[in-house]
């Protein structure tokens, strides 16, 4: 029974051991006292029951120990536990010691909690960034088209980098700044012999104010000659006139047609109750040779002078057409 106990107990302190190392990580404890990091053993426990690794930890503070940095446990934990990057921001605060810039761990780590890179932003105050427009249409007073491009360089603004406007902000001020300039422009050959005018009106108006950055210079890349937008404006209002006035033409031509037709029904109306009178006369004429109010002579005289009439018309008619004929 006595070897079965041994491995038992080796078995037991092997556990012990493996979860002791586990939990407890004494190779970090080590790797921190070789560099002259003072970090309790007691304090590494704690981190893991307050879930925090203690490599995001440990290796920073090391690094920033290194480099001069004063920054201590407590700082690194609670940055680590609001969310943020420690080891990006021991990175940047290293950065930006050795730029000569002032920036202490608090503003680093408020600038990487609200979302931005605060290396990069370290990077881009020492490095200035060049950002390029699209193509921005402008129309001068001329109604000629001008697709400008600029490079916009941008240095970093750390001390705005919280709250401050990003670059879309910058693009947006920039191109609108371009089309402002170009449209108070009398004439586009204006503006492509003296494209720094833009630049220069533009760099004048203050685009950075409220932003993260600071606009270092704005330089016209390519100006392009686009379309004659006052021409085709023009074109577009003949156009419009002319179909305005032939909706016009069309109304008039409507409201003769209507009044026409109107006229043709008032006339066909009026032939109807000549007809309609006409067809009493027999009637009448009877009633009235019934009655004795008309003689058999007077009847015969009427009869001849609608006949004489009648003949007279066809006469009429007859040397209307030969006239007709002549001319022809």
């Amino acid at each position: 029974m006595e070897p079965l106990a041994l491995i038992i107990g080796i078995g037991i302190v092997f556990v012990v051991g493996a979860f002791f190392l586990t939990f407890i990580p004494v190779g970090l404890w080590i790797s921190a006292f070789a560099a002259g990091v003072h970090v309790g053993i007691f304090n590494l426990i704690g981190m893991r029951l307050r879930r925090v690794v203690p490599g995001k930890i440990v290796l920073p503070l090391i690094k920033a120990t290194k480099a001069g940095i004063g920054v201590n446990v407590n700082q690194l934990e609670a940055h680590y536990l609001a969310g943020g990057n420690v080891d990006k921001v021991v990175d940047a605060l290293i950065a930006s010691q050795r730029a000569d810039m002032n920036l202490l761990f608090e503003r680093a780590a408020a600038i990487d909690l609200a979302g931005r890179d605060v290396l990069e932003a370290v990077k881009m105050s020492v490095n200035p960034r060049v950002i390029e427009t699209p193509g921005v249409s402008a129309v001068s007073k001329d109604g000629i088209e001008l697709l400008v491009k600029a490079r916009v360089t941008l240095r970093a603004n750390l001390d705005r980098l919280i709250g401050g406007a990003g670059e879309a902000t910058i693009l947006a001020r920039v191109g609108e700044g371009i089309v402002t300039t170009v449209g108070s422009s009398d004439s586009h050959k204006e503006v492509l012999e003296n494209p720094d005018k833009i630049s220069k009106t533009v760099l004048n108006k203050g685009l950075d104010a409220g932003t993260a950055f600071e606009i270092l210079s704005i330089d016209i890349a390519d100006v392009d000659v686009g379309r004659n937008i006052g021409a085709q404006l023009q074109t577009l209002q003949a156009e419009a006139d002319k179909n305005i006035a032939q909706a016009r033409a069309e109304e008039r031509r409507a409201m003769a047609v209507a009044k026409e037709q109107e006229m043709i029904a008032v006339v066909q109306e009026m032939r109807a109750r000549v007809v309609e009178a006409e067809a009493e006369v027999p009637k009448a004429m009877a009633s009235a040779l019934r009655d004795g109010k008309v003689g058999v002579m007077d009847y015969y005289n009427m009869q001849n002078v609608i006949a004489d009439t009648k003949m007279r018309d066809t006469i009429s008619k007859a040397g209307k057409v030969e006239a007709d004929n002549v001319k022809k």
